[in-house]
């Protein structure tokens, strides 16, 4: 925009405002009692539509992660699927396995009793004394044995099958306890939370058996379970999940409805876009918070001889994932709205920021036409819908972003930027119809 169209555009506006006052002037007497009320009540209205959409905001991503991200089993398993890979989850399992085998079976009282047998096949005292003596070291090779199996089992590709199976098993299981139902592979009880460790044991003891240690076909069928977590916060969870559950989708949607009937009822839409934005932002960092601390309430519950915190850290992180890149991915599209809202008002950075950037593009565009570039009827005709086609823009941006499955900050920022350089083309090849390329110029 050149300076003699924004002169003129001030120049309109002075003129509106000039009509403004001269018909408040005329009103009758009671008619600015009953425009401040008017005013009052759309400021009020307003105030309150966005402070509930913000206050939605953080619960409605809640929302949609427990209805989709837990409710749904193929997306609950592509969540849990990496914990397999982890060192500390696969050392939590591999020990908890491991003790149950050494309970199961009495290494010590078989070495000491097979050694007994061939002493007492009529070997030279000397002979079977030293053989006494050699019980110790062949009970802890037998059980290094087992230990390097079971490692090596919960570190090879087989473990992350069954580790998918078994979870993809025990989901509905999951599900029906954070309904408040038990029973499964994963259950709730006196407010602690159990996982079944039998599957897993199962394979070790065929892979034991592959392996010739036939000692493994005495393991019984064990069905053993560790502690996940104990607390009281299990009973809430359970709460709040059925309510988020219950609300699915539905949440986000009226919070948007709300926003957007705040800014529209505000008399300022600008300033109102702004301020909610930013209550977003304050939303989704509320909910970080949240869950930092829920983080650690989480962790103070483990039974440290059951699972380690390295190991629950790592299952608490795995599992919420999905919900911090959402939160993240919010928190960032309110801060660009935010930004452009501000970036659109009327302070003077703002002012100067447009305009530099106005004027900066039309440099380009003079540049590009004093080479022989020039836009002709597309930089005229695009200068003519230039209002629609950045609304086209935003619109299309905004709809790319929610039709993106999982939008991550990197998507909301590359989108975004996307969205300002199709501005930028659009107040490039807009030509005002007014200007003159220096080629006209010469020839006039």
């Amino acid at each position: 925009m050149s300076d003699s169209e924004e002169l003129a555009q001030l120049r309109r506006r002075v003129a509106e405002l000039e009509v403004e006052l001269d018909a408040a002037k005329h009103e009758a007497p009671g008619a600015p009692e009953r425009s401040t009320r008017a005013h009052r009540w759309r400021a009020i209205s307003a105030a309150v539509l966005i402070t509930l959409a913000c206050v939605l905001a953080p619960l409605s991503a809640t929302a949609v992660w427990a209805s989709r991200q837990i409710s749904d089993t193929d997306r609950y398993i592509e969540t849990v699927a990496p914990l397999a890979s982890d060192p500390a989850v696969q050392a939590t399992v591999a020990n908890a396995v491991t003790n149950e085998i050494f309970n199961a079976i009495d290494i010590q009282g078989i070495t000491t009793e097979a050694l007994n047998a061939i002493a007492q096949q009529g070997l030279p005292p000397r002979v079977a004394s030293n053989l006494q003596a050699l019980s110790g070291p062949l009970a802890n090779g037998v059980q290094g044995f087992i230990r390097d199996q079971v490692n090596n089992f919960v570190a090879s590709p087989e473990f992350a099958n069954v580790w998918q199976t078994a979870n993809r098993t025990a989901h509905t299981a999951l599900v029906n306890m954070l309904e408040g139902n038990q029973g499964g592979a994963i259950s709730a009880q006196n407010d602690t939370v159990t996982l079944n460790l039998a599957p897993i044991i199962a394979q070790v003891k065929e892979r034991l058996v592959a392996r010739g240690f036939g000692l493994a076909d005495r393991i019984p069928t064990i069905d053993k379970s560790i502690v996940l977590a104990q607390s009281d916060s299990v009973t809430k969870a359970q709460g709040l999940y059925r309510l988020l559950n219950t609300l699915g989708v539905w949440l986000p949607i009226i919070a948007l409805i709300l926003f957007v009937a705040g800014v529209y009822v505000a008399r300022d839409h600008r300033r109102a876009l702004l301020l909610g934005a930013l209550g977003v932002v304050a939303g989704m960092l509320a909910l970080g918070v949240g869950l930092a601390v829920g983080r650690a309430l989480y962790l103070n519950a483990l039974p440290p001889e059951v699972l380690s915190r390295d190991a629950g850290g790592v299952i608490f992180d795995t599992i919420v994932r999905y919900l911090r890149y959402g939160i993240r991915a919010v928190g960032a599209l309110a801060l660009i709205v935010a930004i452009a809202a501000f970036f659109s008002g009327p302070s003077v950075s703002a002012v100067r920021a447009r305009t530099g950037f106005k004027k900066g593009i039309g440099s380009l565009r003079g540049s590009a036409e004093s080479a022989g570039l020039n836009t002709g009827r597309v930089g005229s005709w695009t200068y003519a819908h230039k209002r629609l086609l950045l609304i086209a823009s935003v619109v299309g941006g905004a709809l790319v972003l929610t039709l993106w499955s999982r939008p991550t900050v990197t998507v909301v920022v590359v989108i975004a930027l996307v969205v300002l350089f199709a501005v930028a083309v659009i107040e490039f090849l807009g030509r005002p119809p007014t200007d003159r390329s220096p080629l006209e110029g010469a020839r006039s």
